[in-house]
This record gives structure tokens, C-alpha cells and sequence, in this order.
């Protein structure tokens, strides 16, 4: 089958290329993948520039919508036809003290799709039922596709730090994960939303004020503490979230984040910190990290996608083929998508 595989570990070492079709295994489905996220993650990969473990060569691509397209004799409450979306973990060890208590994306053991284990951007995907949700009828793959990056901002916002209504709420990045982390925020009745970004974020802060961002500040024009001391008390904001990954993004967060406030962490980054975390003490903030989501996690998500409390058509910037992978990459990396979606060879 084609399937898009980084093969090396130069940047660009990223291709399509003719590989083996999963087999079906005993305890397993195999996923006939309609639509597929480009998540930044991929694009990460396709540079070279992730931090995280991966093995060579793997098939990219994690945010996987499709179908049913077999099952194993073993498995039941499942059949051909299903639509179907995937979650990330493609195995986890299912015994240690995370696991036993619902935490399995935190599962030392845990290997996920398009990094240890092949992906979804290719004909097939193997998986174990766990890690299946069905798709409401009213949602289409295109949407369903998007279901994990809104999965990761509902953890962030929902499972791990506090909104509270009238909270004043600084999203660093408007990426997909910020433009969902800003949808969130508002759904959790934030009062004031302010989104960060930098010049290639032109036409992606645009769509966030489209989002319902109340303020959008180019950083590289605007002293973002200046804004934020406008606002409410001026003491700063109640959490600020790290949707970029980059070390400076912390330290902004540390400087705009008022005393008691929170920050969420959510980005990726291999850089060295090269700033003292004192601010962090000396504020009393509380800095949550935030990874991946659980079963609840993408259950909830899909109902708000169903019920149309989730804006998914200003995200989604374009759809692409297999073969114009490149061209899907790049409208991310370039700032203007926010979210691209390629749609899998039938």
C-alpha cells in the first residue's frame, strides 16, 4: 500500500512510498483511514525536530477517521463498515498503576502511532478495539479527523488546569492546538481570551478572532504584558497556555501569569530552558504539564463536535490527497492553516 514514511533522519527525509499492509491479528481491527490530520507534530518529524522517541522508518500520522475494513474472529462489538476514529495509544502495557487507574496515555510502555508504532497516513491501519470510538452519524471524516487536537485542548483545559468563569486566559500559539485551546477556554467561560502569535500567525490570529478571541497581539509589535495589564485588575492572567513548545514561551508565561495564577504546558520542545524558574516561586503559580487524552477524553469531544459547540470549518484550511502530503505540510508550517486534513487512497 502508499503510505507516507520518514525514513531518515535528515530534514525533508519524509516520502511516499509502497510498504507492507498491516496483517490482522488476533484482538485486533484493521482501519481503512478516510481522513487524516496533519498534526504538528508531523511536520516536527518531516524537519526532524521532535524530541520524542521514534523509531525508522515509521508511517506518520495520528489523527485518524475511517472505517472498519476487518475483525478479528476474537473481537466482538465491532464490524465491517464501522466508522470509527483511533486513538493514539496503539499499545500500552494494560498492568502497571496507570493504567489499572485510567491514566494509560501516561503508561511507561505506552507507544503511539506515527512515532514507535505505523500511522494512520497510509490505505490501513492496524488496532485494538480499546482505542475506538464510533463517529456520530452528523459528523463527517474531515471533522472526525480533528477529534485528537481537540482531545489534547480538552485535557489541557477541562482535565488539568482551572478555567473559571470571567478567568482572564492567554493562549501563546495559534496553531491547531491554540485555536482549539482558545475554543475550550470559551466553552469553560473564560471572560477575557488574549491569543499570542508572531508574524507568520497574520491570517491564523485573523481566524482566532473569528474563534471569538477578544484580543490578538502580534508579539513582535505589541509588548504582550502591556495588553494583558490592561485587562481586569492588571495583575496578570489567571492561566496562561504554552501552546508553542518553544523554551521563550515559558518564560513570557511566567512574566504574564498573575500571582497564584497556572500555566498549562502543552507544547513540545527540545530546547534547554536558559532562564531561572524563580517567577514561578516567587508568584506562587502552579505549572501543569499536559499529555495526550484518555477514553472520557475523545467521548466528550465527539458529542461536542455532534452538537455543534465546536467550530471545526474556521479550523480546517484545506483538504489534500496522499500525494500533495507536501503541499498539506506546508500550509501548516507557512501559517496559513491552521489544521490541514489529507484524505487517504480508497
Amino acid at each position: 500500500m502508499k503510505a507516507l514514511v520518514k525514513f531518515g533522519e535528515a530534514d525533508g527525509d519524509v516520502e511516499v512510498r509502497e510498504v507492507p499492509e498491516p496483517q490482522l491479528a488476533p484482538g485486533t481491527v484493521l482501519i481503512a483511514a478516510r481522513a487524516v490530520g496533519v498534526c504538528g507534530s508531523d511536520i516536527h518529524m518531516w524537519r526532524n525536530k521532535q524530541s520524542w522517541e521514534t523509531r525508522l522508518p515509521v508511517v506518520l500520522g495520528h489523527e485518524t477517521a475511517g472505517v472498519i475494513a476487518a475483525v478479528a474472529d476474537d473481537v466482538e462489538g465491532w464490524a465491517v463498515g464501522d466508522r470509527v476514529v483511533c486513538e493514539t495509544a496503539a499499545s500500552i502495557c494494560g498492568t502497571c498503576a496507570l493504567c489499572r487507574t485510567g491514566r494509560y496515555n501516561l503508561c511507561p510502555k505506552r507507544q503511539g502511532y506515527g512515532a514507535i508504532r505505523d500511522g494512520a497516513f497510509g490505505q490501513l491501519l492496524q488496532a485494538e478495539p480499546r482505542v475506538l470510538h464510533r463517529i456520530p452519524d452528523n459528523v463527517t471524516f474531515e471533522q472526525a479527523a480533528m477529534t485528537e487536537p481537540f482531545a489534547v485542548a480538552y485535557n489541557a483545559l477541562v482535565e488539568r488546569a482551572p478555567v473559571n468563569p470571567g478567568d482572564v486566559v492567554v493562549i501563546q500559539g495559534i496553531g491547531a492546538i491554540g485555536a482549539l485551546s482558545l475554543q475550550m477556554a470559551k466553552l469553560r467561560g473564560a471572560g477575557t481570551t488574549i491569543v499570542l502569535g508572531t508574524p507568520v500567525d497574520k491570517e491564523r490570529l485573523a481566524k482566532a478572532k473569528l474563534l471569538g478571541a477578544d484580543i490578538t497581539v502580534d508579539i513582535t509589535t505589541e509588548d504582550p504584558a502591556d495588553v494583558i495589564r490592561s485587562v481586569g485588575d492588571g495583575l496578570g492572567a489567571d492561566l496562561v497556555v504554552d501552546a508553542t513548545g518553544v523554551s521563550a514561551a515559558l518564560k513570557q508565561g511566567l512574566e504574564l501569569v498573575r500571582p497564584l495564577g497556572s500555566i498549562v504546558k502543552i507544547g513540545w520542545g527540545p530546547q534547554p530552558l536558559g532562564f531561572s524558574l524563580d517567577p514561578l516561586v516567587a508568584k506562587a503559580v502552579t505549572l501543569y504539564g499536559s499529555f495526550s487524552h484518555t477514553w472520557t477524553t475523545w467521548e466528550r469531544v465527539l458529542e461536542l463536535f455532534s452538537t455543534g459547540r465546536l467550530d471545526t470549518a474556521t479550523v480546517l484550511g484545506g483538504v489534500y490527497d496522499l500525494e500533495d502530503w507536501e503541499q498539506a505540510f506546508e500550509h501548516m508550517e507557512s501559517g496559513r492553516n491552521i489544521k490541514s486534513v489529507m484524505v487517504m487512497p480508497g
